[in-house]
């Protein structure tokens, strides 16, 4: 899955009132956000839910000074795009002086892995990071030994399922093989990983094989039972996510790895954005899920623990939707820390909702909304100021099939109204739209469609999204 900025990885060990989770169960945490939550405010929620992991896709500062002194276990990373500049190894060293010597001290970052890239071989990346990938991967895990650290912290590459396949000959997991234009690279890196003792990192999403294909099985999404098992050498798949893996394993095993572990780096399901993306479902998959991984019954090729890591932590409003309107909508938590529906992170039927983020601030309880007086000879403007809106904030929810879709017209704007004004920390001009829009301190949520306040305080200085903010009242364009 395509992603920037920030994540964590964040292992779930036990609840403060001591009901036990999954074991190896983690998630992510994303913060391609217009408003984000204060890293301390967000690391006081992982510690109230017993969170022990996790995963940066970075080494921010300000996030990397409140994990100080947490122990919790962190992984921090190398964004695709520093990757050639790893291919030198002064520079790698530099950066792990920088980002991983700075924090090695008691009461410092308790630091584990550093993950080289994201997904780096994506068809969709047109082979860009094709030769930096394993040097980089070389440089840093070599930088990491000269600096006497090498036997704790580990380098590897998060990769995406795409990365392997069965051949349309013989679609069964135990076929699995390296996709054809990397196979020897990722022979390499897999070598290097096993010698370094380093796990591989892996990307499993179902909800995407739903997504992609409109004639995929509903239920070989889930963990419920699927009524036509994929049927492989006398085993039997029921769902897609053993298949994905199992085939990951075989491609393992015929470069002469079957052993390595493997960690899954992401795994989950979006709540808003597409006609299957909803609580319902997000709800069906966590469950099966966390049953399946309370077994330890692993998958029929590979029996026993798996360490799987939830994508994702928090929604994100300012990802990129080229994947698909759900982009923004991975969270088990809303924007603001608050959980969306109970979890049974224990996989024994003891469903509750999570511990939510303390002492979040809001702005104030207002909203933006078309203006009911307004003249209908105005109305013409509508579609425009209506588009500009989604531009510069987050409509997924209008989307088809999403949580907002059963929204009149006027509802349609006032949303695309207020999400545009919250965005904007709630500046007078941005509830404009030459003339088309007022505030009101009247909540016009309806039914499953939410008009939030956003978090923060008044700020141009982080909360703004970055561009150009246009004053709707004049067209006045001031450059940020």
């Amino acid at each position: 899955m395509l992603k920037l900025g920030v994540l964590v990885l964040v292992f779930v060990g036990y609840l403060v009132d001591h009901n036990t989770c999954v074991e190896g169960l983690g998630v992510n945490w994303g913060t391609m956000a217009s408003h984000n939550l204060e890293p301390k405010i967000v690391v006081q929620m992982l510690k109230n839910n017993g969170i022990k992991k996790v995963k940066l896709f970075d080494a921010d500062k300000s996030i990397m000074n409140a994990l100080r002194g947490t122990d919790i276990e962190v992984m921090v990373a190398i964004p695709n795009d520093q990757l050639l500049t790893m291919t030198e190894y002064d520079r790698a060293k530099d950066w792990v002086r920088h980002n991983i010597s700075r924090y090695n001290f008691k009461d410092g970052v308790n630091i584990k892995y550093v993950a080289v890239g994201n997904e780096p071989f994506l068809t969709a990346y047109n082979n860009s990071f094709l030769n930096s990938t394993l040097p980089a991967l070389q440089n840093i895990q070599n930088a990491l030994n000269e600096a006497g650290v090498g036997d704790s912290i580990k380098a590897t590459v998060p990769l995406n399922a795409d990365v392997y396949f069965s051949p349309e000959s013989n679609p069964v997991p135990s076929a699995g093989r390296f996709r054809p234009d990397i196979a020897e690279l990722m022979t390499q890196i897999v070598q290097f990983m096993s010698k370094n003792q380093a796990p591989f990192t892996v990307n499993i999403y179902p909800f995407l094989s739903l997504y992609a294909n409109e004639h995929f099985p509903i239920d070989f999404a889930f963990f419920d039972g699927a009524p036509n098992p994929i049927l492989d050498n006398g085993v039997e798949y029921t769902n897609v996510f053993d298949a994905n893996f199992d085939t990951l394993y075989s491609a393992l095993k015929a470069v002469g790895y079957g052993n390595m572990p493997i960690l899954v780096g992401e795994v989950g399901w979006p709540t808003d954005g597409d006609k299957n993306a909803n609580l319902n479902n997000a709800y069906r998959f966590y469950r099966g899920l966390f049953m399946k991984l309370a077994s330890n019954k692993g998958t029929p090729l590979r029996p026993g623990y798996i360490e799987v890591y939830l994508f994702g932590l928090i929604d994100e409003d300012a990802k990129s939707i080229d994947p698909g309107n759900f982009e923004r909508h991975w969270g088990i938590f809303r924007y603001d820390g608050q959980p969306k529906f109970p979890m049974d992170i224990s996989g024994q039927g003891q469903d509750r909702h999570l511990i939510a983020a303390k002492n979040v601030q809001y702005l104030p309880k207002r909203w933006c909304m078309l203006n009911p007086n307004v003249q209908e000879y105005n109305l013409s403007k509508l579609a425009d100021n209506i588009d500009y809106a989604c531009t510069f904030s987050d409509c997924t929810a209008l989307g088809y099939g999403s949580s907002c879709n059963n929204l009149d017209a006027n509802g349609n704007a006032s949303y695309a109204f207020n999400m545009y004004y919250q965005v904007q920390n709630q500046l007078n001009v941005s509830c404009d739209f030459q003339g088309l829009a007022m505030v009101t301190d009247k909540n016009l949520s309806q039914g499953t469609c939410n008009f939030i306040i956003q978090t923060g305080v008044y700020s141009f200085s982080h909360k703004v999204l970055p561009g150009v903010i246009v004053l709707l009242s004049g067209f006045t364009f001031l450059l940020l």
